[in-house]
């Protein structure tokens, strides 16, 4: 994890969620942040690389069990990323008083864009069917399990939705709410239950496509929480009295209503019976994410759980306890094939 500095005394200058438009790039006042967005450029990646239609012919051999997982998941897919595009624009970008943080805001949501268009091509290629498309973008009206998760995504937008300028520190606390439910919840635990489906069906030979586009948006989503926690962690250092005990309950609290949303979208997929992964093992493993980004926050685990699942090892894709300390030498531009994780995940 880059290291971030100590802040200078706040009479010195603005701190990071201080009101206002700061445009100066030079000096610079939090150059970690500035090297994020450069690791991201390094990780560019367009959606013409990733061949879907290598996964056609695997379509038809699913079980009928399988064919409901992958409809579900990219119903999921079809809205997921533009629901974290939206709050990035109406909530992040405005509060985050930094031109480098503002840089790396602006190329997260680029790469959001880019994983709405994968998931588009993903729909055109695995549903033909232009009614069944348009019922897959509407699973958040439609598909309960599905519209769970959408529910709580809103409800967290709407909760700083309208505060245009944090000039309390209970304005700052609910700002770095939002910010820690969108990495820690929604990209950090909604997302990381679709990545384990991926690489399940990849584990038995079906969908590389679709596993080489999704280890791409895996790396692009692990930067885009390792940029937040940063964020968190910096202003922790500048105003450490915003990070109380109460705090700390309601980020528990978040997280394990997360967990029990992506629960009950692991028992839509999971219902009809799909062999090497049971409700208990995905629910193990999505208690196992959240400890991990509670660890992150210097907050305390709630489960205590272990990762189940042992194909998530062997394809080096594994979020562990040294998530956050990549080296920047994974990221590479114009990296074709599989992705090799050469940290210890």
């Amino acid at each position: 994890m880059t290291t971030v500095p100590a802040p200078r005394p706040a009479a010195d200058r603005q701190l990071l969620l201080d009101p206002g438009m700061d445009l100066t790039l030079r000096p610079m006042r939090y150059p970690h942040f500035f090297d994020r967005f450069k690791d991201a450029i390094r990780n560019t990646w367009t959606v013409e690389e990733v061949d879907l239609h290598s996964d056609l012919a695997d379509l038809h051999r699913l079980s009928p069990a399988e064919r409901h997982l992958v409809s579900r998941l990219v119903a999921f897919f079809a809205t997921g990323d533009t629901i974290v595009a939206n709050n990035l624009v109406l909530n992040l970008y405005q509060h985050v008083n930094s031109p480098e943080g503002r840089l790396y805001l602006s190329r997260q949501l680029f790469e959001e864009a880019v994983h709405v268009q994968f998931y588009l091509n993903l729909l055109d290629t695995y549903v033909p069917d232009e009614q069944e498309r348009s019922e897959a973008f509407a699973a958040v009206e439609n598909i309960p399990s599905i519209a769970r998760k959408a529910e709580f995504c809103f409800r967290w937008i709407d909760s700083v939705h309208e505060l245009r300028a944090l000039t309390s520190k209970a304005d700052r606390r609910a700002f770095l709410l939002n910010l820690i439910c969108f990495a820690a919840c929604i990209e950090g635990l909604f997302f990381y239950g679709a990545f384990a489906y991926v690489y399940y069906l990849r584990s038995r030979g079906l969908l590389h496509g679709l596993a080489s586009g999704t280890n791409w948006v895996f790396r692009d989503e692990s930067m885009h929480m390792a940029f937040a926690f940063d964020v968190v962690e910096t202003v922790r250092r500048e105003e450490p009295d915003l990070f109380d005990a109460d705090m700390a309950q309601q980020v528990r609290d978040m997280l394990a209503e997360a967990v029990e949303c992506e629960v009950q979208f692991a028992e839509d997929l999971l219902t009809r019976g799909i062999s090497g992964m049971s409700l208990a093992d995905m629910r193990e493993y999505l208690q196992h994410v959240a400890d991990r980004r509670l660890a992150v926050l210097g907050i305390d685990p709630m489960y205590g759980s272990k990762n189940p699942f042992a194909f998530m090892e062997l394809q080096d894709v594994q979020e562990l306890s040294n998530f956050f300390e990549r080296r920047v030498s994974a990221y590479q531009v114009g990296v074709t094939g599989t992705v090799g994780f050469d940290d210890d995940f």
